[in-house]
């Protein structure tokens, strides 16, 4: 099955399967950044008695804003983690297993285990079978039903960003969230001030304030409804980072309460979150497919019932008594023909013979002989040209029927 993933810039950028969300996540992003510059950030510049501070406002939008872009570039067109799949089972692990069926006949059948045991940290772990891909997947590995594919370290399918959230970006998703959420923190605030300024230049009541300035309150409610949203994910993923856990594990596993074997102190799981290097990736998407050979996997013999055996052998050779018996009738009719030819006088070279065999019941008729003949001359053929012999007779397939007819 071929990968859903969009691949651009010759395999350089990688997007998931439902890339098509990620311009709307754009939008949500720089629409209210943009009114927030024109309605907001060049008015406070004039409040403030040095101009440096007034303009460092929008600069700071900007540049703030530019960061949480790039961090969902990141986020997006990367490989999260993707394991390669296999075009075929893993041959040393296959079991083989014997079947009845129906009619007592057994047969070898091959089956693969569909877990089995690895160690992480000396602690037995179990990993599961993929019939997708064809694997074992590694530890803290799920398959992503959106993007088709077992990703390493799998956090979520996160449909913001159109990307699974695997081991090579989680990072930089969380820094997204997170810096998406102080510029919502941003926004919310320097507007609120804009809004305090208006108030104590006019001497009015908010009211009157929000009036001359409806584009603040409508981005600090934006802000507000927005702060749920990101600053929620941003304090969960905390947690998980603290308990090195995913998003996966926390809600499949969480009645069972089993042992986590990957927390190694809350310090440690951030330095492994934020200090460790970035794996590669295990696909070089922009090299040529190579078509692997399909690999024939041997199977022990079938076993038969004791009775089953002889039967087949002698129907073995009562098959090849039949086709000698049918070259035999081949080899007489020809010398027959031959004969035939001779006496008419015509070149035997240039004659086809078909011969039909046609069985009534349990007895058989004899082949029906047709014989076209063809001279040299390849111009316009005459009816005396032709001679078309046909034999209904009834021939017994025998060598000594054969004898008979050339001593004749």
């Amino acid at each position: 099955m071929p990968l859903l993933q969009k691949f651009l810039f010759g395999g350089r950028l990688i997007f998931g399967p439902d890339a098509w969300s990620l311009p709307f996540t754009l939008l949500l992003i720089i629409t209210p950044v943009t009114l927030f510059s024109v309605f907001v950030a060049t008015h406070l510049r004039h409040e403030f008695f040095s101009n440096t501070a007034g303009d460092a406002i929008l600069v700071v939008a900007i540049l703030f804003t530019l960061f949480v872009l790039i961090l969902l570039f990141l986020t997006s067109a990367r490989d999260p983690g993707i394991v390669p799949r296999n075009l075929h089972p893993p041959e040393e692990e296959l079991c083989y297993e014997t079947t009845v069926s129906a009619d007592g006949r057994q047969a070898p059948t091959v089956q693969i285990p569909r877990t089995k045991e690895v160690m992480v940290y000396g602690v037995p772990v179990r990993v599961k079978y993929c019939d997708t891909c064809m694997l074992y997947r590694p530890p803290r590995c799920s398959h992503c039903s959106i993007c088709n594919n077992c990703v390493e370290r799998f956090d979520h399918h996160c449909p913001w960003v159109g990307q699974c959230i695997g081991v090579r970006n989680y990072r930089f998703f969380f820094m997204f969230v997170s810096s998406a959420t102080l510029l919502c923190i941003y926004v919310f605030s320097m507007s609120a001030l804009y809004i305090k300024f208006l108030m104590n230049n006019n001497q009015s009541t908010v009211w009157r304030a929000m009036r001359e300035s409806p584009w603040s309150i409508m981005l600090m409610i934006y802000s507000f409804i927005s702060l749920w949203f990101v600053g929620g994910l941003t304090g969960f993923h905390l947690y998980l980072i603290s308990t090195n856990q995913t998003t996966y594990e926390n809600f499949r596993y969480r009645s069972d309460n089993r042992i986590n074997v990957y927390d190694r102190g809350c310090s440690n799981n951030f330095l492994e979150t934020f200090c460790s290097k970035v794996k590669p990736s295990r696909n070089d998407f922009r090299a040529l497919m190579r078509e692997e050979p399909p690999r024939n996997i041997t199977l022990a013999t079938t076993w038969e019932r004791p009775g089953e055996e002889e039967e087949g052998s002698s129907d073995l050779e009562e098959g090849r008594q039949k086709v000698e018996d049918d070259l035999d009738i081949d080899e007489d009719v020809m010398k027959l023909q031959q004969r035939s030819n001779a006496e008419e006088g015509s070149d035997p070279a240039h004659h086809m013979v078909e011969v039909d065999q046609m069985r009534v019941g349990s007895s058989e008729r004899a082949p029906t002989i047709r014989s076209e003949v063809r001279h040299g001359n390849w111009g316009a053929r005459s009816s005396a040209q032709e001679d078309v012999v046909s034999g209904s007779s009834v021939i017994r397939e025998s060598r000594s029927y054969a004898a008979a007819e050339e001593g004749r």
